[in-house]
């Protein structure tokens, strides 16, 4: 389960389950958003937690190491991993020569998403996090896997969703969208409006 601001909850397999979080550091704080959404999720349940980040993001990379640290270990199996695909578009890189990338991380995550085989997706952030859904998706869709995907968007957002979360819900590829303002809930009616995530 993921707290939230006030009281209500984003349900969650209750099972011993492999949680795939995909953190990704920007100047708007998605992995802060993404490690405080996690630090309420019970690590006992979700295990291995293993956090997805762009390869070129050590910020990212460090901070869920860091938190992991903080966390009580689960058993002796290792509770997390650290597994990176590329970016699938660079700040300023244009929307042409980004086709190109983004197949390249769509290819990256196939990979990941199989290999790991998550119960759970909670993603958050830009463009980076499609590659992972989109591989849900498919395997989602050919009966491979079974798969919950969750998508928070940004706290930055009070009124239009991130094109990021404007591609999760016009394509209602997540289960549950998580919105954290009551206005951005009111134009995208499909989302869930849930307060501020912590």
């Amino acid at each position: 389960m993921i707290g939230t601001e006030n009281g209500q909850v984003a349900q969650c397999k209750q099972v011993c389950a492999p949680v795939s979080m995909h953190a990704r550091a920007t100047a708007g704080g998605h992995t802060a958003e993404m490690l405080r959404a996690t630090a309420a999720l019970d690590k006992s349940c979700y295990r291995p937690r293993i956090y997805v980040y762009a390869a070129t993001d050590n910020f990212s990379a460090n901070k869920a190491k860091e938190a992991e640290k903080l966390s009580p270990s689960c058993g002796e199996a290792p509770d997390f991993c650290l597994r990176s695909v590329p970016r699938s578009r660079e700040v300023g890189q244009s929307y042409v020569t980004s086709v190109l990338t983004t197949l390249r991380a769509i290819a990256f995550a196939f990979v990941v998403v199989w290999q790991e085989r998550p119960d759970v997706l909670l993603a958050n952030g830009p463009g980076t996090c499609i590659p992972l859904c989109f591989a849900v998706l498919v395997f989602r869709q050919l009966r491979l896997m079974s798969c919950s995907l969750i998508y928070i968007e940004s706290i930055a957002r009070v009124c239009r969703l991130s094109l990021s979360g404007k591609i999760l819900y016009h394509l209602q590829m997540a289960d549950s969208l998580l919105v954290q303002w009551p206005e951005l809930q009111k134009h995208y009616p499909r989302t869930n409006y849930a307060g501020r995530v912590y």
